[in-house]
């Protein structure tokens, strides 16, 4: 794809400015949202983004539509997985309800940052070494067997690491929640509450984007796709985190089937970086003529995935609430 510079501008600064409403608007009245407020909202994002794969349909063609598509669901499969963590730090930090938008909202505005920085520096490696899918590859192998091998009660507890007990100790804070991040005190400036859990929020996403940028350069090499795909899913993250919190608990698959995801993409990076191998001491440094992953079949295999996830996860909790009732 051959995106002109002013199409980046425009990407960005519409993304910038859908964020900057988004913040004003909470910080203005902080407020545990409705399930209509949060369910109109999503609608609009997942709307928005399904007319994008359209636009790119018709000016790029069926492929690039389906690389976004794909993209675009493989990284929302994966910011669910996020949520967990994410209530998990809410409840650790125990913020009251009406502020948990704003600390979600500059959790979300970092990790837009940083899997920004983390897109473009993929594409550079990307275009100056081949063999950097091999590395991707067998990243996503690895995490994806670290998915399938854990414990239910692994991810129940959050842990603050040294980082964050440092800065902790080091700066000076108020234990008095407010929709700020810094606020006076006795005329000294102090950090609130809020400062902490958006910065292990933060934390979480450096982690999050070392999964997830891998998983969509294995789908598409265009970094124009990989932004836009990672910009929708991550808009709608926080309306996702109000309106399906209860819901996450009975997604009791949800590891699993994220793990063969990733097992899924880790293989067809692999299969790609034999097929453009240039490694010496790979076949000569011959390329490898394995068969490639068309992106119609990647499409098909992340929609039947995350398909049968779902319904084996509420298939598994309905007869486990019933049999706790027949019990």
């Amino acid at each position: 794809m051959d995106v002109p510079t002013w199409v980046w501008l425009l990407t960005l600064g519409v993304a910038a400015a859908v964020l900057i409403f988004d913040v004003v608007l909470i910080a203005r009245r902080p407020h545990v949202p409705s399930n209509k407020e949060v369910g109109t909202t999503l609608a609009i994002y997942v709307s928005a983004a399904i007319l994008f794969g359209l636009g790119i349909w018709w000016a790029e063609g069926s492929t690039r539509a389906g690389e976004f598509y794909a993209g675009w669901l493989t990284e929302y499969s994966l910011s669910i997985d996020n949520l967990f963590i994410f209530l998990i730090i809410m409840a650790s930090f125990q913020v009251p309800a009406k502020f948990q938008q704003i600390a979600l909202m500059w959790g979300i505005i970092i990790a837009i940052v940083l899997r920004t920085i983390f897109i473009f520096v993929g594409a550079a490696a990307i275009n100056r070494f081949s063999w950097v899918f091999y590395i991707f590859g067998a990243f996503l192998i690895y995490t994806a067997i670290k998915l399938a091998v854990q414990k239910d009660d692994d991810d129940e507890e959050f842990e603050e690491n040294r980082f964050l007990k440092y800065m902790e100790k080091t700066i000076p804070s108020t234990k008095e929640w407010s929709a700020k991040v810094f606020t006076k005190e006795n005329g000294k400036r102090v950090a609130t509450p809020i400062f902490f859990v958006i910065l292990a929020l933060g934390m979480t996403d450096l982690l999050f984007a070392l999964d997830s940028i891998p998983a969509i350069y294995g789908l598409t090499k265009e970094p124009y796709i990989v932004l836009t795909a990672n910009l929708f899913a991550l808009m709608g993250l926080r309306q996702l985190y109000f309106l399906i919190g209860g819901l996450l608990k009975k997604l009791v698959y949800l590891s699993i089937g994220l793990a063969v995801l990733l097992a899924f993409i880790g293989v067809k990076l692999i299969l790609h970086a034999l097929h453009e191998n240039e490694l010496p001491f790979i076949n000569g440094g011959e390329h490898i003529p394995v068969p490639e992953i068309p992106i119609s079949v990647s499409l098909g295999a992340i929609v039947v995935i995350l398909g049968i996830t779902t319904i084996a996860s509420l298939w598994k909790t309905r007869k486990d609430e019933r049999q706790g009732v027949e019990s």
